[in-house]
């Protein structure tokens, strides 16, 4: 038995309504048109847009297309402590999912782990006992609220597993994350990286409880929740720091409700024509006048998005019909493999597919994402490039 306040919504309550919305989501059958080579393109972006958000929560500027561009370059390193903050984020999620299933039980031991990914190589804006908890008394900026002695920390945190871990109806689930996201924020168990370890021991919860599935085509990220309104955040936060019912009720719904509006935007990922017409052709045509891409290389990009898989011939038409044509084909072809704007398909050596997770592509991505309302930050002027 623990001493963690929990809530017990009404039937009639908007927090009800939205749990079970949530529960159809959850055993809802994640298939789509989007070819998985092509979403999984769009989960890479999502992911480090929302490792962006979640540092952005703790005051980190960097801009959208660097951070992405960092992300997508084949991991180049980089003396920028706002990427590396971001590239921890990222590593984090990536723990968690090879890490956590359905019957993983989340330990002490384990948020260590991620208070260490979290604050990996930062000196800004790291910790001085990475993955150990805070040895001295902390105060939270801009919040009324006084976390406990640090002599106390290590009994709350037992605390607090205990109660992720012991067994519950599944349509509890999200009221448990809720609380256990503001308990550990409450608690503040480390001198620092407290929001981003919160963020993501959220994830994992996720993770456990199925909304995150085994192939990857169920995604939910672990600021997508709280990155829209960051202000919302603070004063949902801080109204259940009150300790009231409502407060707390409050909070479980801006939980819910986020965790339903970042379903919805994935949904949208999945379904073909909607990623096509909204995100991935306007972004071709944009590289294209921007100079990133050259006419033919263009054309092979509208044949690869109507084809799905293509092969030589299915663009040889572009160039012409004679031997030396054929030539020019392959070498064309084989410019873009190296540019990362095609690869070969898994299974079929002589076949292709898009790839727009590249430097090429990402700045229309990025814009096309921002103008359908896909983007995790919506309080905040664009950056722009």
């Amino acid at each position: 038995m623990n001493n963690i306040v929990t809530v017990n919504p009404s039937y009639d309550s908007k927090l009800t309504s939205a749990l079970f919305g949530l529960e159809r989501l959850r055993y809802m059958e994640v298939r789509g048109s989007t070819p998985p080579w092509l979403f999984f393109d769009l989960k890479e972006i999502m992911h480090v847009l929302e490792s962006i958000a979640s540092a952005r929560i703790e005051g980190n500027r960097t801009s959208l297309v660097s951070a992405a561009k960092d992300a997508v370059e084949n991991g180049h390193p980089t003396d920028s402590e706002p990427l590396e903050e971001i590239r921890n984020i990222r590593n984090g999620i990536k723990f968690i999912e090879e890490h956590i299933s359905p019957d993983t039980r989340i330990t002490l031991s384990m948020i260590r782990e991620l208070h260490k990914a979290a604050v990996k190589g930062l000196k800004e804006d790291g910790s001085k006992t990475p993955g150990r908890f805070r040895t001295e008394e902390v105060v939270i900026n801009n919040s009324q609220h006084i976390p406990p002695l640090h002599n106390e920390v290590q009994g709350l945190m037992q605390e607090l597993v205990d109660y992720i871990n012991e067994p519950s109806e599944s349509q509890f689930d999200i009221i448990k994350t809720a609380i256990a996201h503001h308990r550990f924020t409450a608690i503040h168990p480390f001198d620092n990286g407290n929001g981003r370890t919160a963020r993501l021991l959220t994830y994992a919860m996720l993770a456990r409880q199925r909304f995150v599935d085994e192939d990857g085509m169920r995604i939910l990220n672990p600021s997508s929740v709280f990155c829209i309104d960051r202000q919302d955040y603070y004063n949902k936060l801080a109204g259940a720091d009150k300790g009231s019912k409502k407060g707390l009720e409050d909070w479980c719904l801006y939980v819910a409700e986020g965790i339903g509006n970042e379903v919805s935007r994935v949904m949208k990922l999945l379904d073909k024509s909607y990623a096509v017409e909204n995100l991935i052709t306007p972004a071709i045509e944009q590289a294209h006048k921007d100079g990133y891409i050259n006419d033919e290389e263009r054309q092979i990009l509208i044949v690869a998005m109507a084809e799905d898989i293509f092969q030589a011939q299915d663009v040889r038409h572009i160039f012409g019909k004679t031997p030396s044509d054929a030539v020019q084909t392959s070498r064309v072809l084989s410019g873009m493999k190296e540019k990362g704007l095609i690869m070969v398909h898994p299974k079929y050596q002589k076949k292709y597919v898009i790839k727009f997770a590249n430097k090429y592509l990402i700045k229309g991505v990025l814009d096309q994402m921002n103008k359908n309302g896909l983007l995790p930050i919506a309080n905040e002027p664009y950056p722009g490039y």
